[in-house]
């Protein structure tokens, strides 16, 4: 068949099994997600040779670091894949839940309650744990899942839906519930951006190119999950030692994730006495910062405008020194993706201002940017970090892949 046959066969396929799980009952997708977990330990080996696949094929591309590091799966890793599946199982069930209702004079009584969204669509770059993490968000909230993982990623991937369609098969759910492209040619996205009728909604969840070209070709509404120039504010009153903390750990602990701090925003008071400590704890990075930052450590280079707006992925951070509040808060309004920024302060109406006025996904006061991730907030797992402003915002969870309808009941009522 061809791409262009092999992708309706798969929407089709996909439609028919959104009508079955769209309907079954809690304990079957629980079911389903407890086994799954299980054969992600079972086939653990099987797991990691997949990968040394797709890992050597990468290397041999010459991907960068941060690609790399998204790319590898580790013992530990495929632990945690396993540990959220077994959460977002014990989950409540986000489908049927009456979210409000009342009473009309008329006497009808209305409810609004929750239901699948339907046929779901992931595009996605080098990441293997979004295959595990984004069937089992779908399996849980009664959508069906179609994955199309980045090429990188392919024998991972394949591997990781074998241990879900184990669960789906042990549940006597259709297989077909989660599907993974079989093609890493490039036509499947542009197939699966024009499914009007078989995809409900298009997730995509990649770089600003992949992003780009799905916002403008899609006729499918889509949830986005845009690129992650977070920022980490340093207000004066911020304490030095919490800061060169959080700092080092918001930039270095993961240089690879979306959750990274790539820009660094400093009060100029502070900044020649907290610039030197935090250019010590970032060792090995590239700190690049305007004249300011120059003065008040000589091993800052000059940064460019470009710096401001730039997602790096890698051990690289601008600094832009500020005479205050307000200029931080504009500073980041504008360069922010509008992912996740966070404040560094001890001045609690300072941190509320800019809590209230920076407008991101996720905005934090005394935390690393690292913990923007939806298990960290406690959602098991995540599609996304969603930086729209249409249905759902921040990280993409079980609860955020549900929409509603109105159940309306009378008693032979008529209207007037």
């Amino acid at each position: 068949m061809s791409i262009a046959q092999t992708m309706q066969q798969i929407g089709t396929q996909a439609r028919e099994a959104y009508r079955v799980l769209a309907n079954a009952d809690a304990d079957r997708k629980k079911q389903a997600l407890h086994v799954a977990a299980g054969a992600l330990h079972a086939r653990k080996k099987e797991i990691l040779e997949a990968n040394a696949k797709d890992m050597a094929a990468a290397k041999e591309k010459g991907l960068t670091g941060a690609m790399l590091d998204r790319l590898e799966l580790t013992d530990a890793r495929i632990d945690a894949m396993a540990e959220g599946l077994q959460a977002i199982a014990e989950f409540e069930d986000p489908v049927g839940k009456t979210l409000s209702e009342w009473q009309r004079p008329s006497g009808l009584k209305i409810a609004k309650v929750t239901v699948p969204l339907g046929v779901i669509g992931i595009i996605y770059e080098s990441r293997p744990n979004v295959t595990a993490d984004a069937g089992a968000l779908c399996l849980k909230s009664g959508n069906a899942a179609i994955l199309r993982g980045g090429s990188e990623s392919f024998h991972s991937s394949h591997a990781i839906v074998e241990c879900l369609h184990e669960g789906l098969r042990a549940a006597e759910l259709p297989e077909a519930a989660i599907q993974m492209v079989p093609t890493t040619d490039r036509e499947a996205v542009g197939e699966m951006l024009t499914m009007t009728g078989l995809i409900d909604i298009i997730v995509p969840r990649g770089g600003i190119g992949l992003t780009r070209r799905v916002a403008e070709e899609s006729r499918i509404p889509t949830i986005l999950h845009l690129d992650g120039n977070c920022h980490t504010y340093i207000h004066a009153s911020a304490d030095p030692d919490m800061a060169v903390k959080v700092v080092k750990n918001a930039k270095l602990r993961r240089t690879g994730i979306c959750g990274a701090t790539e820009s660094l925003v400093v009060d100029a008071s502070v900044a020649d006495a907290i610039l030197p400590r935090i250019v010590d704890a970032l060792e090995g990075c590239e700190v690049r910062g305007d004249d300011a930052a120059q003065k008040a450590d000589s091993r800052i280079v000059a940064a460019s405008e470009d710096d401001w707006g730039t997602e790096y992925l890698d051990s690289i951070i601008s600094v832009k020194t500020v005479s205050g509040l307000e200029e931080a808060i504009t500073h980041v309004n504008i360069y922010s993706s509008h992912h996740t920024d966070a404040i560094i302060a001890s001045d609690q109406n300072a941190a509320d201002a800019y809590c209230r006025r920076i407008d991101s996904a996720i905005v934090m006061h005394n935390a690393s940017t690292q913990f923007a991730d939806g298990g960290e907030f406690g959602m098991g797992a995540e599609i996304g970090i969603s930086t729209g402003r249409l249905h759902a915002r921040g990280p993409v969870g079980a609860d955020q892949l549900v929409t509603y309808k109105y159940v309306v009941r009378g008693d032979g009522t008529v209207r007037g």
